[in-house]
C-alpha cells in the first residue's frame, strides 16, 4: 500500500529505497532474537539458583513477562493439539504468534508501517503454513496422507480430488488476506482520526489498534494450528 506520511526508514540514506515491509520484518526479527537472547540469558542465571528458578521473582521482570506469553501460547496450544502435539508444535506456534504480533502492532508507533500492512509479508507466512501443515502430515501419516484428497468413497474420488485442492489452495489466500486487510484497515482509521483529531479521541483507535493486532495475531495461529491439527490427524 502506497503511503504519504512520515516514515523513519526514509530518513537512513541506504534504507530509503528499500522496501518498507523488507526492512521492517528484519527489524522485528532482530529485536525479537534479542529479546530472546536476553531471556535466554536470565533463564540460565535462574537455573543456576538455589532454588532451580522454580520461584518466580516477587516483582514484575522482562522474565515474568515472557514466561505469562509463553504459558499463554502453550496452553492454546495445548487445547487445540493436545499435549503431544503441543510440544512438538509450539515452537512454530510461539514465533509466529510473536512475529505476527509484533509486526502488527509496531504499526501503532509513529513514523514506521506494520509488515503485515503488505501482501508480500502475509502471503509469505501463510505459503509457510500451508508447506509446512502439508509437510506435517506427510511426516505423521507418509504416503497415507494424500488419501484423504481422494475422499471415503472411491467413485467420488474425482469430485473429491478436484473440492479439496481448492479448500487447500484456498487456505493460504484466506490467512494472507484476512490479516492483510484487518491490519491495513486498522492502520487507516487509526491515521484517519489522528489527523482530524490529533488530541484524546486518537487515543481510542490505539486502544483498538492493540486489540486488532492481538486478535489477528490469535486467529492466525489459531488457524495454523487447525490446519495442522487435520493434517496430522491419523483417520486420513
Amino acid at each position: 500500500m502506497e503511503h504519504h506520511g512520515f516514515l523513519w526508514t526514509e530518513k537512513i540514506p541506504f534504507l530509503a529505497h528499500a522496501p518498507n515491509h523488507v526492512v521492517m520484518a528484519i527489524l522485528l526479527v532482530s529485536v525479537l532474537l534479542f529479546c530472546l537472547l536476553v531471556v535466554r540469558l536470565q533463564l540460565s542465571r535462574i537455573m543456576s539458583r538455589e532454588d532451580g528458578g522454580v520461584i518466580p521473582d516477587s516483582k514484575w521482570s522482562f522474565q515474568n513477562f515472557f514466561e505469562i506469553v509463553a504459558e499463554s501460547i502453550y496452553g492454546l496450544a495445548v487445547a487445540n493439539l493436545g499435549e503431544h502435539n503441543a510440544k512438538k508444535y509450539y515452537p512454530l506456534i510461539g514465533s509466529l504468534f510473536l512475529f505476527v504480533f509484533s509486526s502488527n502492532i509496531i504499526g501503532l508507533v509513529p513514523g514506521f508501517l506494520p509488515p503485515t500492512d503488505n501482501l508480500n509479508t502475509t502471503f509469505a507466512l501463510a505459503i509457510f503454513v500451508f508447506l509446512y501443515y502439508n509437510w506435517a502430515g506427510l511426516r505423521e501419516n507418509g504416503l497415507g496422507y494424500l488419501k484423504h484428497f481422494w475422499g471415503p468413497i472411491w467413485w467420488l474420488g474425482p469430485l473429491m480430488l478436484i473440492v479439496e485442492i481448492a479448500s487447500h489452495i484456498a487456505r493460504p489466500i484466506s490467512l494472507a488476506i484476512r490479516l492483510r486487510t484487518n491490519i491495513m484497515a486498522d492502520h487507516i482509521v487509526l491515521g484517519v482520526f489522528s489527523d482530524l483529531v490529533p488530541w484524546l479521541v486518537p487515543t481510542i483507535f490505539y486502544g483498538m489498534g492493540v486489540f486488532v493486532s492481538f486478535i489477528q495475531s490469535l486467529v492466525f495461529c489459531l488457524m495454523t494450528m487447525v490446519y495442522i491439527n487435520l493434517s496430522t490427524a491419523h483417520d486420513h
